[in-house]
């Protein structure tokens, strides 16, 4: 008997708790056993533990015609001396994409480098790595974050764009108050990200997933940054509400300003479609050890993937 509806999604809560669980984490990675279980797991959503390994995960994605975006795993950084050290490997970072050439933005959180510490040393960190991409042209994009950092990472984001056109950010569509954020965000230059939202929320404070209101909120919104000619960044794995925004939009998808973006392990069949009619796309590729929080939510925004982790348990 296959699981009712609400029990997938009661299912995909659980494991966003999880994900938000310190404590489980510290347990299970503490366990050998369960850490190698674990890091077998994340093998398919993740591209390594190094900066060599997601540029090789890059070039793996340029040879299927996609561009690419990294992020160096990790959130919720609270000791400023290890934020520091996290900055200083998102510079790293962006000094391997420079030197091997290959076409990726840079993806960051903001309490990554510091900002729940303090809103001063998340600016200086951040300012810090805007100042290491702005070079070579890529773009610094900063993901969301749950609805209770939104207000920090718009004002940091404020900060930022006064400064650098090339950073953009990532707007969520569950969230009932970004159709008044976006205003606010068309005021800067950068390329705005737009996902539907995979943390756990309130139930007040953002639209059921798979809901009719989400779907509208996503075509909506994607209907203003196009109207506003705004370099657009439609990052999702759902190939229905792929159709539908090609239906409503056709050829101005194509624009060179314009781009499809899934992340690695999700959506390969569809992005490389995508690219097949004449597509911008980009495939996301996340490395370093702090994977957990990421590869739980993946897992949780389709339940019906827990079966695939099983999967990938006996296969390895």
């Amino acid at each position: 008997m296959l699981p009712r509806p609400d029990e997938y999604e009661m299912a995909a809560d659980t494991l966003r708790a999880w994900a938000l669980d310190e404590a489980l984490k510290e347990r299970v990675m503490s366990d050998p056993a369960l850490a190698r279980a674990a890091r077998r797991v994340a093998g398919r959503y993740t591209a390594g533990d190094t900066i060599d390994d997601a540029v090789a995960s890059v070039r793996a994605s340029m040879a299927r015609g996609h561009l690419g975006s990294i992020e160096y795993a990790g959130e919720s950084v609270r000791d400023a001396d290890l934020a520091r050290e996290e900055t200083a490997r998102f510079i790293a970072l962006a000094a391997a994409i420079r030197e091997s050439e290959v076409p990726s933005t840079v993806s960051f959180d903001l309490s990554h480098v510091g900002s729940v510490i303090s809103y001063d040393l998340g600016l200086e960190h951040a300012r810090q790595m805007a100042e290491a991409t702005a070079p070579f042209g890529t773009a610094l994009m900063i993901s969301a974050e749950g609805s209770g950092r939104t207000d920090l990472v718009l004002d940091l984001y404020d900060a930022l764009a006064a400064d650098y056109s090339h950073v953009g950010i990532t707007l969520q569509a569950r969230l009932h108050r970004t159709a008044a954020d976006l205003d606010r965000v068309l005021a800067h230059p950068g390329t705005v990200r737009l996902v539907k939202g995979a943390f756990l929320e309130p139930e007040g404070v953002a639209y059921r997933r798979g809901s009719i209101e989400l779907t509208d909120s996503y075509l909506n919104l994607a209907a203003r940054l196009l109207a506003a000619g705004q370099p657009a960044s439609f990052a999702t794995h759902d190939s229905e509400l792929v159709e539908a925004l090609v239906a409503s939009h056709g050829d101005r998808l194509k624009s060179p300003d314009v781009e499809f973006e899934m992340l690695l392990g999700l959506g390969t069949t569809l992005l490389d479609r995508l690219h097949g009619e004449g597509y911008r796309t980009r495939e996301y590729v996340i490395f370093g050890e702090e994977w957990w929080l990421y590869v739980l939510n993946r897992i949780a925004e389709q339940p019906g993937r827990f079966i695939t982790a099983l999967a990938d348990l006996r296969s390895a």
